[in-house]
C-alpha cells in the first residue's frame, strides 16, 4: 500500500457523548465528523462494530458480519417515524441524571435492555405503519444480506427462545441445524427472526448514511478485522465445517498467546481455531466475504494479530491456561494472495493498494516480518511502549520506517496520562529526556513526537 501521511483518531462510537447512556452512530458521530474535517484529521479508525456478547466486548460478537443494535440512534429514528418525541422521553427518563451518570463508561446492564425496548417499539411501529418506501428498502436489505443475514437472525431468535444460552447446549436438532426444524422453528417465531433482520437493517442504514457524510467531509474511515470470532457466534453455528470442534460443536482447540515475561501462563482467549485446510479448498471464500462485508462499511482495515496469519498458538481445548500449547503454521503467502487477488487495488484519499494495516505487536519472527513485507503491508508502532531505556526499542521513533502507522497508544492500553503517571520514574524520566519535554502535557508531547517520525 501507498500511504499520504495524514493523522487520525482511533475512536469507538460508544465513546461518543449521548442522552440515552451509551455513544451511537447518530448526530454526535456526524459532529464528530466535522470535528476531523475541520481540524483537517483524515482518519477516524474504530474498533469492531458487531453485536457484542458475553462481557460486551467487540472483540466476541455473535456474528463477524452484523452490526451492534446498542449503536442504533434513537435520534435517527424519531426522523425516520419509527420513534415518537415520547419514546425519547422515556428513554431519557431511564438514564441517570447528570450529576449520577457514569460518563466515563458505559453501563452495559442499564444500556442493553434500554436500548432494546426502543428498538422493539421502531419495529412494532415499522410493523403498523411504515410507508412503502421503508418496507421496501428493508425487503432489499433482506435479500442482499440474506448470505449470512438469515443464518444471523435465526440463530439470535433461536438464542433468545432458549434463554440466551450458547448454541453448544441447544437441544441437538438446533445445535446440529436439522433442516426440519429450523424451518419448523422460523416459521412459528416468524416475527422474532423477521426482528432481529430489523435491527440490522436500521444499524446499517444509519452507518451507511454516516460513512457516506464521513466521505463527502473527506475523511476516511478504518475498521477492524478480529483474527478469531467467538464460539457462540452464529458464524461457528452455521459453518462448524471451519473450524476445529467435536461432536458437541465445543471447540477441541483453542486460540492463545504462549506465556512471555507479562504472562508465566500465558493468554488462554479461548476462541476456535480455523480449518485452514478446509477454507483453502474453496479458496478462503468465507474469509472473503467477511472482508467484503466489511469494505462495504469501511475503507481502510486493521487486520488484528496478524502473525497469527503466520503461526498461532494452539492450546487443547480442555486447557485451563495456555502454558501447554503449540505453534502452527497459518495460511501464509496463499492466503493473503487470494485477498489481494480480491481487493488489492483500492483508492482512498490517502492510500492506495490493499487496504490492511497489519497488527504487527508483540513477538514478530523474520517470518512474520518477512509476510508483511512481501504484501507491502504498513505496520504499527505504539509509542507508550517505546520508553524502557533501550535505545533500539523498535517503537522508538528513531527507529521507524516509513511503511507503519504511529499510535500514541491503542484499545489496549491506559491512556497517555495514565501511562504516565502508572510507570516508574525511570521510565517517565527517559520519556522526558528523549522528547525533550517536561511531561506536564504528555498526550501532546506524544503527539509531537508522532508528526515528527517518518510514519
Amino acid at each position: 500500500m501507498t500511504f499520504e501521511r495524514a493523522s487520525g483518531v482511533l475512536l469507538h462510537p460508544t465513546s461518543l457523548p449521548g442522552p440515552y447512556g451509551i455513544g451511537d452512530i447518530g448526530p454526535a458521530a456526524h459532529t464528530f465528523v466535522d470535528f476531523l474535517a475541520e481540524t483537517g484529521t483524515a482518519l477516524w479508525q474504530v474498533l469492531p462494530l458487531g453485536p457484542t456478547g458475553y462481557g460486551d466486548s467487540p472483540y466476541q460478537c455473535f456474528s463477524a458480519f452484523a452490526g451492534n443494535p446498542y449503536l442504533v440512534s434513537p435520534d435517527a429514528l424519531l426522523q425516520d417515524e419509527l420513534l415518537t418525541e415520547d419514546d425519547l422521553a422515556f428513554a431519557r427518563r431511564r438514564v441517570p441524571p447528570a450529576d449520577a451518570a457514569p460518563y466515563d463508561r458505559v453501563d452495559y446492564g442499564a444500556v442493553i435492555p434500554l436500548k432494546l425496548e426502543l428498538l422493539d417499539r421502531a419495529y412494532a411501529r415499522f410493523r403498523q405503519s411504515a410507508g412503502a418506501e421503508l418496507r421496501r428498502a428493508f425487503a432489499d436489505f433482506r435479500r442482499e444480506q440474506a448470505a449470512w443475514l438469515d443464518d444471523f437472525a435465526c440463530f439470535m431468535a433461536l438464542k433468545e427462545h432458549f434463554g440466551g444460552g450458547a448454541w453448544t447446549d441447544w437441544p441437538a436438532a438446533y445445535r446440529r441445524r436439522d433442516p426440519e426444524a429450523l424451518q419448523s422453528f422460523t416459521a412459528e417465531h416468524a416475527p422474532d427472526v423477521e426482528r432481529h433482520a430489523f435491527r440490522q437493517f436500521l444499524f446499517f442504514r444509519q452507518w451507511g448514511q454516516l460513512r457516506a457524510y464521513a466521505h463527502a467531509r473527506g475523511v476516511t474511515l478504518i475498521g477492524d478485522i478480529p483474527i478469531f470470532v467467538a464460539q457462540d457466534s452464529a458464524d461457528v453455528w452455521a459453518h462448524p465445517e471451519l473450524f476445529f470442534l467435536d461432536e458437541a460443536g465445543r471447540p477441541t482447540v483453542v486460540a492463545g498467546v504462549p506465556p512471555d515475561y507479562f504472562s508465566p501462563t500465558g493468554q488462554l482467549w479461548g476462541n476456535p481455531l480455523y480449518r485452514w485446510e478446509v477454507h483453502a479448498r474453496d479458496g478462503y471464500a468465507w474469509w472473503l466475504s467477511r472482508f467484503r462485508a466489511v469494505l462495504s462499511m469501511v475503507d481502510l482495515v486493521r487486520l488484528d494479530h496478524f502473525r497469527g496469519f503466520a503461526g498461532y498458538w494452539e492450546v487443547p481445548g480442555e486447557a485451563e491456561t495456555a502454558e501447554n500449547g503449540r505453534w502452527a503454521p497459518g495460511p501464509g503467502a496463499e492466503f493473503l494472495d487470494r485477498v489481494r487477488e480480491a481487493f488489492g487495488d483500492v483508492e482512498t484519499p490517502v492510500s492506495r493498494g490493499l487496504p490492511i494495516l497489519a497488527e504487527d505487536l508483540g513477538v514478530i519472527t523474520a517470518e512474520v516480518e518477512s509476510l508483511r513485507r512481501s504484501f507491502n503491508l504498513p505496520g504499527m508502532k505504539v509509542l507508550v511502549f517505546a520508553f524502557d531505556g533501550d535505545p533500539e526499542n523498535d517503537f522508538l521513533p528513531h527507529n521507524y520506517s516509513r511503511d507503519c502507522v504511529v499510535y500514541t497508544g491503542t484499545h489496549d492500553n491506559d491512556t497517555a496520562a495514565g501511562w504516565y503517571r502508572r510507570v516508574d520514574e525511570k521510565e517517565r524520566d527517559f520519556a522526558r529526556r528523549y522528547l525533550a519535554r517536561d511531561g506536564h502535557d504528555i498526550a501532546w508531547d506524544l503527539i509531537r513526537a508522532a508528526w515528527g517520525s517518518v510514519a
